[in-house]
């Protein structure tokens, strides 16, 4: 009897399409993670991000992470299935073994999530705003 194990499947879907198309493309992964028997148990969207060298001749993706339980023989099936979808620019599952996680909460402990650049320039807006006042 196989234990299912963690995975996380880290997805870039091409940042060019309209919002339905992105919110139907991860609707599909789900959707084929769920079938193929596995169990999500979080989804972290972070959205559209200039990609560091053009994939299929696309620069912007939409960048989403997906942790989900499941059997280890049917990731080949989700992958499969995930290979062949065009709107996918970029896919990959891997396991989350204890030293990842552990690593996982020391990051998360120790550091400060750094947002993307625009994020970066409102929060820097706010603060002048707010020392102007």
């Amino acid at each position: 009897m196989e234990k299912n194990k963690l995975y996380e499947c880290t997805v870039i879907i091409d940042g060019g399409l309209q919002d339905e198309a992105i919110t139907a493309a991860m609707e599909l992964v789900q959707r084929v993670i769920t079938e193929k028997g596995g169990s999500i148990s979080g989804v972290l969207e972070i959205g559209r991000r200039k990609t560091a060298y053009p994939i299929k001749k696309k620069t912007i993706g939409y960048y989403a992470h997906i942790e989900f339980t499941g059997a280890p023989e049917v990731i080949a099936e989700i992958e499969k299935v995930l290979r062949y979808e065009e709107d996918l620019l970029r896919y990959l599952i891997i396991q989350l073994t204890g030293a990842l996680l552990e690593m996982r909460k020391r990051v998360e402990k120790y550091s400060v999530v750094i947002g993307s650049p625009e994020d970066v320039a409102a929060l820097e807006a706010a603060a002048s705003e707010a020392a102007a006042k």
